[in-house]
């Protein structure tokens, strides 16, 4: 699993030096909205972008894939894990208002109320 997810981490650098690579293929929000030629040039054919779908159907599959691994064998992973085993030996907290010493009907300590 950690491969995978070492593998995301490149696939994902790559996608964004493929992206940042590219010439820009129009004005972007400042065509105006022209109708002719709303998505850029028309070059399907050119490499950089190719490769940015192929990249970003990998990142996809990484994804779940790395998700479904997870999910699947993701409780026997943590049943060992010295995280879950230190917060396992940690006591929880008693509920907010439910755990106080003194019962709820004690009236509060005399207090010295003569004028010094």
């Amino acid at each position: 699993m950690l491969f995978l997810i070492i593998l995301l981490i490149i696939i994902c650098i790559a996608l964004a030096l493929f992206v940042l690579i590219q010439n820009p293929k129009g004005g972007g929000l400042a065509t105006g909205g022209s109708g002719s030629n709303m998505f850029g040039v028309q070059r399907t054919g050119d490499v950089l972008e190719k490769g940015t779908w192929i990249l970003l159907a990998l990142v996809v599959v990484l994804t779940l894939s790395i998700t479904t691994i997870g999910k699947s064998g993701g409780s026997a992973a943590v049943a060992g894990s010295k995280i879950q085993n230190q917060l396992d030996k940690t006591p929880t907290p008693p509920p907010i208002g439910g755990g106080s010493t003194a019962p709820a009907n004690t009236p509060p300590a005399a207090t010295d109320t003569t004028k010094k």
